[in-house]
């Protein structure tokens, strides 16, 4: 039998017991509104809504024990609740998903909650899964995201593909639009960044794309929700900007599965196709 230590007895009276698991709880914001595809979260993929396909992949990540859809819409409620999952109806007010998922997890008892895009119907369960590891071995430990490999310049140069670079210990330094970092010395032997990428395409190792997961303490979610906006977040239109201006840490775990978020008709498309290959 596994006994206390002293450190172990003191965390517990601070109302921490470390042999319970910890638990962590996934809250999908998935809103009905959306300016290119209205009604996104209840796409047919396959014969079933988009958000359903979000919902089985996250419960099948080992570290969730409950998953959440916080919606705005009835219809979305309604049809996660036809399935026989959990959903929650939330402000329609709210101008960001942060704000979405603060106001699910001030009723939720759950120590970690991950934040899961309602638009990532691929999104593998072994991703949560990583994401969330750091904030089980690390209690210091705030917030964590991810990030994966770019493989082509045209993601590098894009300002919709969120751009992160981390110190040596894997925490953000910078999130941002434009390419970072910049090969300055390159750029000017070849003359551009594009003829840079051609020239040199070993060069797009240095980038890694930002993906919208993020895990975070209850306490501190709730926290960031309420901070003031800050100077970069409003210039770069990047909410995780808002964290490190306010002087918190953000642990960035690099993964290998690629995201798809479905934005346009074509990634619609692109999804169906792929859920088809894997029925095959």
């Amino acid at each position: 039998m596994l006994k206390k230590t002293p450190s172990m007895a003191a965390e517990e009276r601070l109302g921490y017991n470390p042999f319970m698991p910890t638990k962590v709880v996934a809250v999908i914001p998935a809103r009905y509104a959306s300016t290119r595809l209205p009604g996104k979260p209840l796409l047919d993929l396959g014969g079933k809504p988009m958000i359903l396909h979000v919902v089985e992949r996250t419960k099948q990540a080992q570290s969730v024990s409950r998953v959440i859809v916080a919606t705005d819409d009835q219809r979305v409620f309604a049809a996660v609740a036809a399935a026989g999952e959990e959903a929650l109806m939330t402000s329609p007010d709210h101008p960001t998903g942060t704000d979405r998922l603060a106001e699910v997890a001030a009723q939720l008892d759950a120590e970690i909650i991950v934040n899961v895009q309602g638009d990532e119907p691929l999104i593998d369960p072994g991703t949560i899964d990583a994401a969330v590891a750091p904030l089980l071995t690390d209690r210091a430990l705030m917030m964590s995201t991810t990030c994966e490999p770019i493989l082509s310049a045209a993601d590098v140069l894009s300002p919709n593909v969120v751009k992160v670079v981390t110190d040596q210990t894997g925490y953000a330094l910078y999130f941002s639009r434009n390419p970072i970092p910049f090969p300055r010395a390159a750029v000017q032997l070849h003359g551009s960044l594009e003829a840079t990428f051609t020239a040199e395409p070993d060069l797009l190792l240095t980038y890694a794309k930002h993906t919208g997961l993020y895990v975070y303490r209850r306490e501190f979610l709730l926290t960031f929700a309420n901070l003031s906006p800050t100077p970069l977040e409003q210039t770069e239109l990047l909410e995780q900007l808002r964290a490190l201006e306010h002087g918190y840490r953000i642990k960035v775990i690099r993964v290998t599965h690629r995201s798809l978020g479905v934005d346009t008709p074509d990634d619609v498309e692109r999804v169906r196709e792929l859920l088809q290959q894997q029925a095959n």
